[in-house]
């Protein structure tokens, strides 16, 4: 699932450490694709905090909500059917339909949330923001993360943007997929691949918005 769809099961928490440990395995990830960190299967080293056990809470909680999305009917029904409707139009890019189908269906998630407000952004960002940076500096040097400055960088910019919130307009979808597929390929869709991915996508987020709550639901009842 993507920042905002993992943010819905902690969205009425007033702990911002919690909030930053439910998204923190894709920000770091994002900040340095190198960094492989593992902090659940260490957890006596976060004992010495609150803050810091706030932090490995979420996520391990991140953890579980992919672990069980990953592996769910809806998950499994939706990317297979996306697959089918936009591989003929991938036919001449280097992008794999079921790596497409997959990003998909989650920015999907997201921006279904914000359209039909389950959820804020607006909320999401300021509970990052109010985060205690030392505890999270201390978390990712427990983590033997030692460039934390290039860190707190990206999660500046990640704050300032607040992309997050374009996700509520629906031509910015195929914007954002090829923003995510151009990490992997240099140039991954051209402007027909756009057009006709932008038609079929958006008709299929329509179709999501009678049944998207099934999984949240699902995962709701799964995590507590």
């Amino acid at each position: 699932m993507n920042f905002l769809s993992h943010f819905y099961f902690d969205r009425n928490t007033a702990n911002p450490e919690l909030v930053l440990g439910c998204v923190l395995p894709d920000l770091v990830k994002n900040a340095n694709k190198s960094w492989n960190i593992h902090p659940e299967k260490e957890t006596h080293l976060f004992d010495e905090s609150h803050k810091l056990q706030s932090i490995l809470t979420g996520w391990q909680r991140h953890l579980d909500v992919d672990k069980y999305f990953h592996t769910s009917d809806f998950f499994i029904e939706h990317t297979q059917a996306i697959r089918e409707k936009i591989a003929p139009i991938l036919e001449d890019s280097e992008v794999r339909p079921s790596f497409m189908a997959h990003i998909s269906l989650e920015l999907m998630l997201d921006s279904i949330l914000i359209t039909l407000k389950e959820i804020n952004a607006f909320h999401f960002y300021d509970q990052l923001a109010k985060v205690e940076r030392q505890a999270v500096k201390r978390f990712l040097e427990l983590n033997r993360v030692t460039d934390t400055a290039r860190f707190f960088r990206f999660f500046d910019q990640f704050l300032e943007v607040n992309y997050l919130h374009s996700y509520s307009e629906s031509e910015n979808l195929i914007y954002a997929l090829n923003r995510i597929c151009m990490r992997l390929w240099h140039n991954p869709l051209n402007a027909a691949h756009k057009l006709q991915l932008n038609e079929v996508l958006l008709h299929y987020q329509k179709s999501l918005e009678g049944c998207y709550m099934n999984i949240f639901d699902d995962l709701d009842r799964r995590l507590n």
